[in-house]
């Protein structure tokens, strides 16, 4: 399960450099250890651009994701890898999404086949990132949360 970060899991603060501003959304930890107790590696695939903008440091986005992966393990799941591009739109990279460059690096870290697989984003690049590896994709938005998002994967599989 490739999952965006941003908007997706938690509340998304523009260039967030701040642990304490960074939410998570309450319904989050609950469907990540549904999709662990299915048998899905989860891996968070994230563009932060604020790295590269100079906005931040990857201490301060290490921060954040600890904060994440904490959150996820209180409620009962688990994030098997946090994956993200630092470069901005305009250094062209093969990483930043909807360029799938961290899902061919998880792919290859965690034996992950793509046909079995799903990407939930919020974003149209996050649903062209699953498409291009070869994902089914769920959009999640105001009429779909991440949690109504992963009931409807877990369904069909």
């Amino acid at each position: 399960m490739f999952i965006d970060r941003d908007d997706t899991v938690a509340k998304d603060v523009p260039y967030c450099s701040d642990p304490d501003l960074f939410e998570v959304y309450p319904d989050v930890p609950g469907a990540i250890a549904r999709l662990n107790g299915a048998g899905f590696k989860v891996v968070v695939v994230t563009n932060q651009s604020g790295l590269g903008r100079g906005y931040f440091d990857e201490g301060a986005l290490a921060a954040i994701h600890d904060k994440l992966v904490r959150t996820v393990e209180a409620g009962g799941g688990r994030i098997d890898d946090m994956i993200f591009c630092p470069h901005t739109p305009e250094d062209r990279c093969g990483c930043r999404k909807p360029e799938i460059g961290m899902g061919l690096t998880a792919v290859a870290r965690h034996h992950i086949d793509p046909s079995r697989s799903f990407m939930v984003g919020d974003h149209d690049k996050d649903m062209e990132f699953g498409r291009r590896l070869g994902c089914g994709t769920v959009r999640v938005g105001p009429e779909r949360s991440f949690s109504q998002a992963v009931d409807e994967i877990l369904r069909s599989c």
